[in-house]
């Protein structure tokens, strides 16, 4: 038997090299392709149902992003995010500042046996918890009016943010596969879910229940918080050890400086 000659392996290993670059390529040319108006989404669907299959979706999920449809309003509120890059006095009072603290205050005494429960299992007190429940929904009050999948689906086709919300999507999908989600569930502009407005991948990680119920959204807030860093005892204002959680839960800056300020407020910390 003649041994290899290193000539032999060179030339193997670089039809390899070429073989794999254009599997690669191939890959890349059959991935679903973005879009910036509504024209292309319908055949954008048909493209990402593959990828949505080789990532392990069932056939409800699959079925569920066919009924999904392009939402302009998801777009235009995407684009036009202006409250914040107001002052923090203005988004305070844009916001309703005032009354998330009053309203807040008075959450926290009714639902005092909770905000007990949720400290003692996560270490985060009502504070942080209470505004960000009034910021995003107004304690339950405004959960959106929206498709959440379809809101998912347009922003994962839309070439602005496809990556973040491609992942977004593909986790709505495997909620619609347990059960959990479904075509026709309701969220916000972004696809946001419940009471304290998750998204779907944070469902996925951190949800727990139906998170239009407060006490679920709120518990899983709090482990949200706590996954993200949360230590029991520490202080959340701007230079303390828990603002960076707080940072996590949204990235605008002055959302961070309101939820830390009502918070305090609540709390009397």
């Amino acid at each position: 038997m003649k041994p290899h000659r290193p000539g032999n392996l060179r030339l193997r290993w670089t039809s390899f090299i070429v073989l794999a670059a254009l599997a690669g390529s191939v890959v890349q040319a059959s991935a679903a392709q973005c879009g910036n108006s509504s024209g292309g989404f319908e055949a954008w669907k048909q493209q990402f149902a593959p990828e949505a299959r080789a990532k392990g979706i069932g056939q409800a999920g699959v079925s569920a992003l066919m009924q999904t449809s392009y939402n302009q309003a998801t777009i235009n509120a995407d684009r036009g995010q202006r409250s914040f890059r107001l002052s923090f006095d203005e988004f305070m009072a844009k916001r309703g500042g005032a009354a998330i603290i009053a309203r807040g205050r008075s959450m926290k005494q009714t639902h005092a046996a909770l905000f007990a429960s949720i400290e003692q299992r996560y270490g985060v007190p009502p504070g942080p918890l209470i505004a960000i429940w009034g910021m995003e929904t107004a304690f339950g009050s405004q959960r959106g009016k929206q498709s959440a999948l379809s809101a998912v689906a347009t922003l994962a086709y839309d070439c602005r943010r496809t990556e973040y919300f491609t992942d977004q999507l593909m986790a709505a999908l495997k909620l619609v596969d347990r059960g959990q989600m479904s075509a026709s569930t309701i969220g916000s502009m972004h696809g946001e879910i419940g009471q304290t407005q998750f998204m779907p991948k944070a469902i996925l990680n951190y949800g727990s229940g139906n998170l239009d119920v407060a006490a679920n959204a709120l518990n899983s807030t709090a482990n949200y918080l706590k996954a993200h860093g949360w230590k029991a005892g520490a202080g959340y204002q701007q230079g303390e050890p828990n603002f960076a959680a707080i940072k996590e839960w949204n990235a605008a800056t002055v959302y961070q400086q309101a939820i830390a300020h009502i918070g305090r407020q609540i709390d009397g910390r």
